[in-house]
């Protein structure tokens, strides 16, 4: 009985535990500071999770084929340069640019998923190589330089491409967040309702039994890691769009959050499996617990500490739960 009673306790917990969390840091930050509860406050941290959510979707959507793309902190970063050197180096429009930055973050999971394919290495250890590679060749297109209007380039002109008012406005609220949540839905109504979607999860389950049932695997692998690196290079676009430059290696740092966001989602409402709104709650938990770590002014050196106790937690429910 005792142990019936604590597995339906631990069940109970895997379904609504991240969700439960996210009540209780709100409850704790509230009591803790004056202006947490704030509509400001509210928007920034919605704010301040759109970039990595968008990643972590598109890395959830690798997931779900049983993959794990690790190089889209790097696309993020590629995408990041390419499109302000659009504007700042090249004078381009706001749509050329966009699309510019999307082709060579379509360009980057046409390589993954080739490598992946082809090779057949283990996904995680070819997009490792492949981030460095991507990482790489970020840096030799900025010149490991930061790019902004009026920078100074190496021939020593001023650079005279502006940044169009539309792509300043995509990274500021409410057109930030209105992307995240446009591109959530759109990755939940794909994966949950659609047949290709459901193909997508059916692969990450078994492969071997998909690709029996006449399910094209490979195909279907191909379209993960282009899906992914797509919302990469979006999520490196709006990071452009909200900071107005390309830093080197804007993109790395949200590689974790990413990574963090998708694995705690896995376990919302006892999903079992990587979905965009359990991703997107993820995000939320890591957003809520940032901010109020940063009102009651924990150095932000301690907050990576944090975070990694946070994923090591999810990881050991997540597997917990699935060899029980």
């Amino acid at each position: 009985m005792k142990t019936a009673a604590g597995h339906r306790l631990f069940d109970w917990f895997y379904k609504y535990g991240t969700l439960l969390t996210i009540a209780l840091l709100i409850v704790i930050f509230g009591l803790a500071t004056d202006h947490f509860l704030s509509g400001t406050n509210i928007v920034t941290i919605l704010r301040s999770i759109s970039i990595v959510t968008i990643i972590a979707v598109g890395l959830t959507v690798s997931l779900a084929v049983g993959g794990f793309d690790l190089s889209i902190g790097s696309t993020a970063s590629l995408a990041n340069a390419v499109v302000l050197s659009m504007f700042v180096w090249y004078g381009q429009s706001f749509g050329v640019g966009i699309l510019v930055g999307l082709l060579f973050s379509l360009a980057v999971g046409l390589v993954n998923a080739f490598l992946v394919i082809k090779f057949k290495m283990q996904d995680m250890l070819m997009t490792l190589a492949t981030m460095f590679v991507f990482q790489g060749v970020a840096l030799t297109y900025s010149r490991g330089a930061t790019i902004s209007q009026n920078m100074i380039l190496p021939n020593g002109d001023y650079a005279t491409g502006q940044i169009p008012a539309a792509f300043s406005a995509l990274g500021k609220v409410p057109w930030i967040i209105i992307v995240m949540l446009v591109v959530v839905l759109a990755a939940h109504l794909f994966l949950t309702h659609t047949k290709h979607g459901r193909y997508m999860y059916m692969i990450g389950g078994n492969s071997e039994a998909a690709k029996l049932t006449g399910i094209a695997v490979s195909k279907y692998r191909l379209l993960a890691y282009v899906i992914s690196a797509l919302l990469a290079g979006l999520g490196g676009i709006v990071l452009g769009a909200r900071v107005m430059s390309a830093e080197v290696n804007s993109g790395a740092p949200y590689l974790m959050d990413a990574v963090a966001a998708a694995f705690i989602g896995y376990s919302v409402f006892g999903a079992g499996k990587p979905n965009p709104f359990g991703t997107f709650a993820g995000a939320v938990l890591i957003g809520v617990l940032s901010n109020g770590l940063i009102m009651l002014s924990v150095p932000y050196y301690a907050m990576d500490i944090v975070k990694g106790a946070v994923l090591a937690a999810a990881l050991a429910i997540t597997y917990y739960k699935r060899s029980h």
